[in-house]
């Protein structure tokens, strides 16, 4: 798991449209890394279309959003393309980019135990290091949240 300060994993995973995306090409930019459990469930739909609604605002400040989850490549382009998803979804169908973050937990649904993704967001500088991490958020004002946090970088 990384820590504040410190460079995150150089970490690469197929997108929803199907190109290979390197976390350390992003080198220059800020990133939003965001990790969420299920695409097409009501609390990860909100999500996104929340960072997409503010995706120019982020743009402006030299940012770049990315969405991860373990879904499949074939999900990711459903959800991208039904939610008009201005910004790449990492499919981690190995969980390796979890795994990097430390977004695996155990849950309890409906009082049965799982383990799953963990709702989380990371804010990545232009040189590596992570700057600010967001753990079990909650959906509503997160986004803007990050946001608020980025420009005040």
């Amino acid at each position: 798991m990384p820590e504040i300060g410190k460079k995150v994993a150089k970490l690469k995973g197929m997108t929803g449209d199907g190109s290979e995306l390197k976390l350390d090409s992003l080198k220059g930019k800020w990133v939003v890394l965001y990790f969420y459990p299920k695409d097409s469930t009501p609390g990860c739909t909100n999500e996104a279309k929340d960072f997409r609604d503010l995706y120019p605002a982020f743009v402006k400040r030299n940012a770049q959003v990315i969405g991860v989850s373990r879904d499949s490549v074939k999900s990711h382009a459903n959800f991208a393309a039904k939610q008009e998803l201005p910004f790449p979804l990492i499919s981690d169908t190995d969980e390796t980019w979890c795994q990097a973050f430390d977004v695996i937990h155990e849950k309890v649904l409906y009082g049965k135990r799982h383990m799953g993704v963990v709702r989380s967001t990371f804010l990545i500088d232009p040189e590596g290091k992570l700057v600010q991490a967001w753990r079990q958020v909650k959906v509503p004002g997160h986004a803007q949240a990050v946001l608020d946090a980025l420009a005040a970088q």
